[in-house]
């Protein structure tokens, strides 16, 4: 099983691609990148180099299913509006490719990396490297938060 974990974001996006075979202990990192947009685009323009990314990705590893995690509200309200569009472009490039959709909250997500839903960012962060081996130069808060919105899915859905 193959799972595509995004942490959205229009000006950061944490993309990851983790694999777990039946006969495999543990989940592997077969990709993993902060993908970054400018901000001197037009944001339409970020839009789309997000779609062409995640397109780019699936094509390339061929995952069956999404993750992807909930949005929470914040007093910002035009960033979360942003994130919901690039959000929404994601979810959109992986039902046209026929992939499951599965949307983790972040208690669900610090549930299935720490087993403890009031975690903070550094045990998660602690957790990521952990449970998977990845190259000790990854360091992107937004790498490592897609890495645990794999494991998530892995955590939460029956294959």
């Amino acid at each position: 099983m193959r799972i595509l974990g995004v942490d959205p974001g229009y000006e950061r996006l944490g993309i990851s691609v983790l694999e777990k075979n039946k006969n495999d202990k543990n989940e592997h990192v077969l990709f993993s990148e902060c993908f970054k947009t400018s901000t001197k685009l037009e944001f339409g323009d970020r839009l789309n180099l997000i779609g062409g990314e995640i397109k780019k990705i699936i094509k390339k590893y061929k995952p069956e299913v999404l993750s992807i995690e909930t949005l929470f509200l914040t007093t910002n309200h035009k960033t979360v509006m942003c994130v919901a569009e690039a959000r929404g472009v994601v979810i959109y490039e992986a039902s046209r490719a026929g992939l499951k959709i599965f949307e983790a909250s972040p208690p669900q997500i610090k549930i299935a990396t720490t087993g403890y839903g009031a975690s903070d960012k550094a045990q998660i962060m602690k957790m990521v490297k952990i449970l998977v081996k990845i190259d000790k130069s990854k360091t992107s808060d937004d790498e490592l938060d897609a890495i645990a919105i794999a494991l998530t899915a892995f955590a939460y859905m029956r294959f």
